[in-house]
């Protein structure tokens, strides 16, 4: 037999779940090390000399610096990520707000409702309706055209 086969037949499968298990824990545990990383830099509470003693503390001795970060502030950890996720959201709904708010020209259907009100007050006529109308379907606003499809006031 190779030695390749030995090798087969002296690993069992326990120590195959146990070797899973050690390589999950050691991700797990580069993840926290990241999270605690990002969470020292997002505390606006600390100050610059207690960051970078936590830091050093994590990169020095880092299991231990990792625990004892978790113990100590890690209460807040969950506070701080779901604050800065809120601020996020909370910008980007801004950001779309503005966007729409942007163009700030109403629809067809608020400029037609429009002409509707005008013409039922009786401030224009039907064939100044029906070529405002045709104006806003064909996608050229009343509001550019307003002189010539408004009457003056005094009529």
């Amino acid at each position: 037999m190779s030695a390749q086969t030995y090798l087969a037949y002296d690993y069992p499968l326990l120590s195959v779940f146990w070797s899973m298990l050690l390589f999950f824990l050691w991700i797990m545990w580069f993840v926290l090390l990241f999270r605690v990383v990002v969470d020292i830099f997002r505390d606006d509470e600390l100050s610059g000399l207690a960051k970078t003693g936590w830091l050093v503390f994590t990169i020095l001795l880092p299991f231990l610096g990792v625990f004892v970060y978790v113990i100590a502030r890690g209460k807040n950890m969950g506070r701080r990520e779901a604050a800065q996720a809120r601020a996020q959201q909370d910008a980007f709904d801004a950001r779309i707000k503005e966007a729409a708010g942007a163009t700030g020209r109403p629809s067809s259907a608020d400029e037609l409702s429009k002409l509707s009100e005008i013409r039922a007050r009786g401030d224009i006529t039907d064939e100044e309706f029906r070529r405002a109308k045709e104006l806003v379907l064909t996608g050229h606003g009343p509001a550019e055209h307003a002189g010539s499809t408004a009457r003056t006031p005094g009529r």
